[in-house]
C-alpha cells in the first residue's frame, strides 16, 4: 500500500490519521463524560480527556495539512445526490472541523479556569466549576454533536458495507483493494 491516496484508496497516512483520530475522539468523548459525572475529584478522568481531545484536534489539523499540502482524498465510493448526498457532505466536514473547536474550547477552558496547573503540575485541590467559563457551553454541545456524528458515520459505514456491498470500508483498511 502506498503512503499516499489513489482514486480508488486511501493511503497510509490518511489511514493512520483516521483511525488515530477515530480512538482518540472516542477516549476524548468517554473521559469527558466521565470526568463530568465524577465531579470536582475527576482529576485522572479529565487528563485523559484534555490529552486525547488536544491530540485528536491536533491530528486534525496534521489531516487537514495534509490534504492541502501532500494528498489527495479518493474519489467518492458513491456518489450520492439529494438529502442523502448533502447530509453526507455536511457530516464530513463537520467531522474534520469539530475536533478542532472542541480541541480549542477545552483549551480555552484550561486557560480560563486555571485547571492545568491542578492536572499537569503539582496544584492540589478539587476541580474548578467548569460550568462558570463560557466555554463549557459550547464544548459540551460540541460534544453532544460530536456523538450523533459519530453514530451517523458509523452506521453509514455499515450500511455502504452491509446493505449496498460496495466494498467502502476497504479504501480505509491496510488490505489492498482487489
Amino acid at each position: 500500500m502506498a503512503i499516499m491516496s489513489t482514486p480508488l484508496q486511501y493511503g497510509r497516512v490518511a489511514i493512520v490519521l483516521h483511525w488515530s483520530i477515530a480512538a482518540l475522539t472516542l477516549v476524548a468523548l468517554a473521559s469527558g463524560f466521565a470526568a463530568d459525572a465524577i465531579g470536582r475529584g475527576a482529576h485522572a478522568a479529565l487528563r485523559a480527556h484534555a490529552v486525547s481531545g488536544l491530540l485528536a484536534g491536533a491530528l486534525t489539523l496534521v489531516r487537514i495539512a495534509w490534504w492541502w499540502l501532500a494528498d489527495v482524498r479518493p474519489d467518492p465510493a458513491s456518489k450520492s445526490d439529494g438529502i442523502k448526498g448533502t447530509i453526507a457532505q455536511v457530516a464530513h466536514v463537520l467531522l474534520v472541523i469539530l475536533p478542532v473547536i472542541m480541541a480549542a474550547s477545552g483549551i480555552g477552558m484550561l486557560a480560563l479556569s486555571g485547571a492545568g496547573e491542578q492536572l499537569f503540575g503539582a496544584a492540589p485541590g478539587p476541580l474548578p466549576e467548569f460550568e462558570r467559563f463560557r466555554p463549557r457551553v459550547p464544548h459540551g454541545i460540541g460534544a453532544r454533536i460530536l456523538i450523533a456524528l459519530v453514530l451517523l458515520h458509523v452506521s453509514a459505514a455499515l450500511y455502504h458495507h452491509l446493505v449496498l456491498r460496495d466494498r467502502l470500508l476497504e479504501r480505509l483498511s491496510w488490505r489492498r483493494r482487489q
